[in-house]
């Protein structure tokens, strides 16, 4: 069985998020799948397979399964666009424990249609901002993370959270953003998700699911290109439509290995 590495939110190898992407013929032992995903020992693995109308797509972290996962999705549908298993013309159909996401071949670049998970404002949780270190502008929680725009683009690019502390604060995790002063993007972030086994995720489709709608209102734009500015770094085109988000990413295939353990 093949599986991919593939870095994702990104036009250049070592660089974006990596993630595995194993497509199967039908659906695999849950144990084995969380197994692979701790061997890989990425951010995410997903595993796919064929269904009626698209693919069955599930995400694990070396730890856990997790409800959405953009840069996973983004490297599925890069590798069966790069494989020709999908034309460039056809449209990608995931059936996800999210809902139906879809991805579109746009040239170098792939559209992903996620659902927006706005934040709500909420009282500062304690611990929270001596975790990050930082002061707040505003903190709010989504379905999935918490929400923290800082003063500036230094403040987000020089953080260096408790992850320990960060951890005790459950949920998924921590979105820290600001607006960019670099010229070509619009707003910067950085994601931590300690809980889920990820101290720092590289370039995160689904927080963006949460940024775009955040930062649509107070730079009075509908399309944005956020910079996440890990030590790895990654670039998310947004188009907020509605209840969706649309993410644009580009990805790179960098590694294809054989799995040796049978499901």
């Amino acid at each position: 069985m093949t599986i991919y590495q593939v870095d994702a939110f990104t036009d250049k190898p070592f660089a974006g998020n990596p993630a595995g992407v194993c497509i199967l013929e039908k659906a695999a032992d849950d144990r084995w799948m969380q197994n692979v995903a701790m061997e890989m020992n990425l951010a995410e693995t997903a595993f796919l397979y064929p269904v009626a109308d698209g693919y069955n797509l599930r995400w694990f972290t070396p730890t856990v399964e997790v409800d959405l996962c953009g840069h996973a999705t983004l490297a599925s549908a890069h590798i069966l666009y790069q494989l020709g298993i999908l034309q460039p013309d056809q449209q990608a159909r995931f059936h996800s424990r999210s809902g139906l996401l879809t991805a579109e071949k746009q040239g170098d670049w792939i559209e992903l249609n996620f659902p927006a998970t706005p934040a709500v404002q909420l009282s500062v949780p304690d611990g929270l901002l001596p975790a990050l270190g930082v002061e707040a502008l505003w903190v709010g929680q989504s379905k999935f993370d918490y929400l923290v725009e800082v003063a500036s683009e230094t403040e987000v690019r020089e953080l260096n959270p408790d992850f320990g502390a960060l951890k005790k604060l459950g949920g998924r995790g921590v979105i820290v953003t600001s607006q960019a002063s670099t010229p070509g993007y619009d707003f910067v972030s950085r994601f931590f998700a300690p809980c889920a086994g990820v101290d720092e995720d590289p370039a995160t489709g689904s927080s963006h699911c949460t940024l775009a709608p955040y930062w649509e209102p107070k730079l009075g734009k509908s399309e944005m290109v956020g910079y996440q500015a890990s030590r790895r770094g990654g670039v998310v085109r947004v188009r907020r439509v509605g209840d969706r988000v649309m993410l644009s990413g580009q990805a790179v295939t960098v590694m294809r290995g054989e799995i040796e353990v049978a499901i």
